[in-house]
């Protein structure tokens, strides 16, 4: 078996911090709380399909099935952050509708053995505008926000920067198959960098 990928130990660092924040978050960050368990599932969805590539089997339906939910948590996070309660309502039906989609589309139209990229972009498409949303919002706040303190800034930064870069790259990712074995390296490496940005 290959040894695991960097971003993997840093989704393990990043659990065990969540566990200090879990016991220390206050009561305007309650939204924190809900990385523990998230982070967790990511580590074991990631160790997972690590383990099966390693083996020479399919892992795409592991990827198909996390990354949805990985959408409709950073959507309700969202949702949590924003403070225009007719756009979260808003997310909160957009999560339900997109939960539909996807399943449809993994189960009946790409199938469970390839990567669902059509839905995945729309995912990166809805959490790329909340965010910039979530900005627009907080650039009209009337009093000053100490951005260094505030988790949500630096979650919305991390999850801008890692879905436009990762946008175009998992979006085509299934014609990728008779490309040479440098673009699949290089991509392997960017997307180890996204991976590192994202969970720090």
């Amino acid at each position: 078996m290959d040894s695991l990928p960097i971003y993997i130990y840093l989704i393990g660092l990043s659990f065990f911090s969540s566990i200090v924040v879990f016991f220390r978050a206050s009561s305007n960050y309650l939204y924190l709380k809900l990385f523990t368990p998230f982070l967790f599932l990511t580590l074991l969805a990631e160790l997972l399909g690590f383990y099966l590539g390693s083996i020479g089997k399919h892992n795409a339906y592991v990827y198909n099935f996390f990354s949805t939910f990985e959408f409709c948590f950073y959507l309700w996070v969202l949702s949590l952050i924003i403070q225009n309660r007719y756009v979260r309502k808003a997310i909160r039906i957009i999560i339900v509708l997109y939960m539909l989609i996807a399943a449809a589309n993994i189960l009946f139209i790409q199938k469970v053995t390839k990567f669902h990229t059509v839905t995945y972009s729309l995912g990166c498409l809805l959490i790329v505008s909340f965010c910039i949303y979530y900005f627009f919002e907080l650039f009209k706040f009337l009093q000053p926000v100490k951005l260094q303190h505030n988790p949500a800034f630096w979650i919305c930064s991390g999850l801008l920067f890692f879905y436009c870069v990762g946008f175009p790259l998992y979006g085509l990712i299934n014609s990728w198959a008779s490309i040479s074995t440098l673009v699949v390296y290089n991509f392997e490496k960017i997307v180890t960098i996204l991976n590192i940005f994202l969970y720090s």
